[in-house]
């Protein structure tokens, strides 16, 4: 089924309008326009929903430049986490429910290097503290305090991340809020019924194949709004939010985290191109996997899976309509496009 190009959302507000169109090179419209710089040839970056082209024109950017790839990949990531208008991924994100902004995040390469933290506070770029991990400790994994500990023992500055509009957001929570562990009570904000939708939680997810045909990827999130204290999602997670493997390709996930982690989905994705489905069929294959396994406990979910080949090819599928992504090729031009989907 043919990808469909798409505008930026228009219930996207204005502001973030102007930074996804200004940072991606892309048109108010939807049109297609060079970026500010032009990877090395045979370089593609692809990224999760629309403010992912934002997150590809930075990552071009540092290729342009002579950076790595996994430099590019942390500066892609890097552009969401600062946006204020972003309330899913760093600073701005909304908080769980008692009020504490926390981030995951995981950032890869295929040579086996691994960086992660999760319910990391206080610090912005939660990716950057996960390369950190990955390059200045013999780990692979920070959580909670040692993760926030680390990051400001390594010069990461310390930065309130609540901002007036997210802590408002929770404020207006609170006032029909059953404050008790129940099941899923964070999923329901937003307004459309879909736990996991672009309006209710987003990831950014983004993975790039270099001019070498190497890959690298990256995954980072504020997580599901007003979650319970101490919950992580599949995002910081190898296997689930993110993986990729050299001569096969590199997959990410959004959506419910929980779906994304019960079957390892990134993983298995890129297992299944190592077997010999295209991009397309391994992200369909993994989706449909959730639904024969999870049944109508997924019926109001929102699961989306991106991956890039080994030839450069792009596939997504998701369980709900709605799931869009960005693709950036070497030539620094962006299309954003909506998946196919199971439903809708």
């Amino acid at each position: 089924m043919p990808v469909e190009s798409k505008p930026i959302d228009p219930l996207v507000s204005p502001q973030r309008r102007r930074v996804l169109a200004a940072g991606a090179g892309l048109t108010l419209a939807g049109g297609l326009a060079p970026a500010r710089a032009a990877a090395p040839a045979g370089a593609i970056m692809v990224s999760t929903w629309d403010f992912g082209a934002a997150a590809n024109a930075a990552a071009v950017a540092k290729l342009a430049a002579g950076g790595s790839l996994l430099d590019a990949i942390e500066a892609g990531a890097r552009v969401p986490e600062a946006d204020p208008t972003n309330h899913s991924v760093g600073y701005s994100g909304y908080p769980d429910r008692d009020g504490i902004v926390t981030l995951d995040a995981v950032i890869m390469d295929d040579a086996g290097q691994v960086g992660a933290v999760a319910a990391l506070q206080d610090v912005m770029h939660a990716v950057s503290v996960a390369r950190a991990v990955m390059e200045r400790t013999p780990h692979t994994f920070l959580v909670g305090d040692g993760a926030t500990r680390f990051a400001l023992a390594n010069g990461f500055p310390k930065r309130n991340l609540l901002t007036p509009e997210a802590r408002q957001a929770w404020q207006d929570w609170l006032k029909t809020a059953k404050y008790t562990p129940e099941a899923n009570i964070e999923n329901r904000i937003g307004g459309t019924g879909i736990r996991g939708d672009a309006r209710n939680h987003d990831t950014i997810g983004i993975i790039g194949r270099g001019a070498d045909g190497r890959f690298a990827g990256a995954c980072t999130t504020s997580g599901m709004a007003f979650k319970m204290h101490g919950r992580v999602g599949d995002s910081p997670q190898v296997g689930s939010g993110l993986f990729v493997e050299a001569g096969v390709g590199a997959a990410t996930a959004t959506g419910v985290g929980e779906e994304v982690t019960r079957i390892a989905g990134t993983a298995r994705v890129v297992a299944s191109m190592r077997g010999g489905l295209s991009a397309d069929a391994a992200c369909r294959e993994a989706v449909e996997h959730i639904v024969r396994l999870r049944g109508d406990a997924v019926k109001d979910a929102q699961v989306g899976f991106l991956a890039l080949d080994r030839a450069g090819r792009v596939g997504a599928f998701a369980l709900q309509k709605g799931f869009t992504y960005a693709v950036t090729d070497a030539a620094g031009r962006t299309d954003v496009r909506a998946a196919p989907s199971l439903r809708g």
